[in-house]
């Protein structure tokens, strides 16, 4: 989704002409898989991170694209929100400082776009769901002014032929409705990408899937929509409802939704692409010149845009990715569970616990998908997006188990194996996982602790939004000293 689209109408026979191109390009797709040389050799691991753009009340600034003029650096791009930014960091390999290297550009990247953001009233903060954002920010005034945007809204609004439902019931209950996709805007999230061969692919995002729940478990950081409090981890719900394209009717058929965890254990990446040929229209019916296997078979890489595109719009959890650089093929699991922030060394040490973790899964001689239904993966999810830290989640040989007790028991350990083989310093290793451990002996992650700070305001005050902007302002200024969330009083 990251490729430029013009707006444009679209005829019953582009869709035709594109459904066949994607098909030409699985089948090429298929073919590399069985021939083709993929670059895995030293894999990079990458990050992005989605920002949110707040005034110095802590209301949401819809300046994305004046800020980005003053940050003036091509790793910012704008999203989908006018109140939203990205920061994609260069990939790198773990061993040899990886971590510190993303942390220490992170934090230089952000704190001089923070510094030049701010001439136009603009202040950066890292957290999975805005908690100031108000009705009046759910509309498509609030959509950043790309073509690509409008016409996605346009798509999925079409698709589904009438107004898009938000239906969430946490300690409070919000129901509302909107006419474009902005709540999807709303979502700021982390990705974490890893390169990986054609042969492990399965492997490592058949781990991602088993983990996810623990994942958000300990990173939850979205309590809070439109003013009301609802899940710990609310992204997970909005999201896959604001980008439904299906009315209650396709939904009782058990059409399956372009927001999706998925139904089964894979073993190829190619079963991921295909399914996205079987089950899913196309949003975007673009067209490139490219003949895949003309290309293929003069030799060169081909870039499968109707493929990569059409992956680029249904919204797995964990989705695979197919890229080529420098002419050279690669795979990559990317990881899209986890939201933004609360800080950066939050950020780092919930990476470092995935990479390790998933790099010691896949690796296990007895695959852990092999002791786990699918489904039980798929509830941990939303059991941990639902109550975060404090969630109770299955695993094989325990049963229900609170999820901190599993990571800090079971998980722990094995994240450190799997960073040992990544090649990361085991000083580097103890400082991020230590970070994991101490947020689950304090059982405080940004969700738990942005919730009890605003009813500890709420109680005094007794002004919610006063409350939340308060609040967002002193979890903005702890956001800057970097200390992680477990120490925050």
């Amino acid at each position: 989704m990251g490729e430029e689209v013009a707006h444009q109408e679209f005829t019953r026979e582009d869709r035709t002409r594109y459904r066949e191109k994607v098909r030409r390009c699985l089948d090429v797709f298929a073919r590399m898989l069985r021939e083709a040389r993929f670059d895995s050799d030293a894999p990079m691991t990458g990050l992005e991170i989605e920002l949110n753009l707040v005034d110095s009340v802590g209301d949401p600034a819809l300046k994305n694209t004046e800020a980005l003029e003053h940050i003036a650096d091509p790793d910012f791009q704008t999203e989908l929100g006018q109140f939203n930014l990205e920061i994609n960091v260069a990939p790198k390999q773990l061993r040899d400082r990886g971590f510190r290297d993303f942390e220490d550009g992170v934090r230089a990247s952000l704190n001089d776009a923070e510094a030049k953001a701010a001439k136009v009233g603009a202040h950066l903060v890292m957290i999975g769901i805005l908690p100031t954002l108000s009705s009046g920010h759910m509309s498509p005034a609030s959509l950043t002014p790309n073509p690509r945007y409008q016409l996605l809204s346009d798509q999925i609004l079409a698709a589904r032929g009438e107004d898009i439902l938000i239906d969430i019931t946490g300690p409070e209950r919000l129901r509302t409705t909107t006419d474009s996709i902005v709540p999807e805007a709303a979502c700021t999230s982390t990705q974490l990408h890893t390169q990986v061969s054609p042969e492990r692919f399965p492997d490592y995002w058949n781990a991602s899937q088993a983990v996810a729940g623990v994942q958000l478990a300990l990173g939850a950081n979205s309590p809070f929509l439109l003013g009301r409090e609802l899940w710990r981890e609310t992204r997970v719900p909005l999201f896959e409802q604001a980008t439904d394209t299906r009315s209650e009717e396709l939904k009782a058929q058990g059409v399956r939704p372009r927001v999706w965890f998925g139904e089964r254990w894979i073993t190829s990446i190619f079963d991921l692409f295909e399914e996205n040929a079987r089950y899913f229209p196309a949003l975007l019916p673009v067209l490139e010149d490219e003949d895949p296997l003309e290309v293929l078979e003069a030799g060169r890489t081909p870039r499968l845009a109707e493929l990569r595109l059409h992956n680029g719009t249904i919204y797995r959890w964990n989705r695979p990715v197919y890229d080529v650089v420098d002419g050279t093929p690669h795979l990559r699991v990317e990881n899209r569970v986890l939201p933004a922030g609360p800080t950066v060394v939050d950020t780092m040490a919930n990476a470092a616990f995935y990479f390790g973790l998933v790099r010691a899964l896949a690796e296990d001689e007895r695959p852990l998908w092999s002791q786990m239904s699918f489904s039980a993966a798929e509830e941990n999810f939303h059991v941990a997006a639902r109550a975060g830290i404090e969630a109770r989640v299955y695993w094989p040989g325990l049963g229900q188990v609170p999820a901190t007790e599993l990571v800090v028991r079971r998980l722990l350990p094995m994240a450190r194996t799997g960073l040992a083989a990544w090649g990361v310093e085991p000083e580097e290793s103890e400082r991020l996982l230590g970070i994991v451990e101490q947020r689950c002996i304090a059982g405080r992650n940004g969700a738990s602790w942005f919730v009890d700070r605003y009813h500890e305001r709420l109680a005094g005050s007794g002004e919610r939004l006063d409350a939340l902007r308060s609040t967002l302002n002193e979890y903005r200024d702890r956001m800057h000293t970097n200390a992680p969330v477990h120490t925050w009083t």
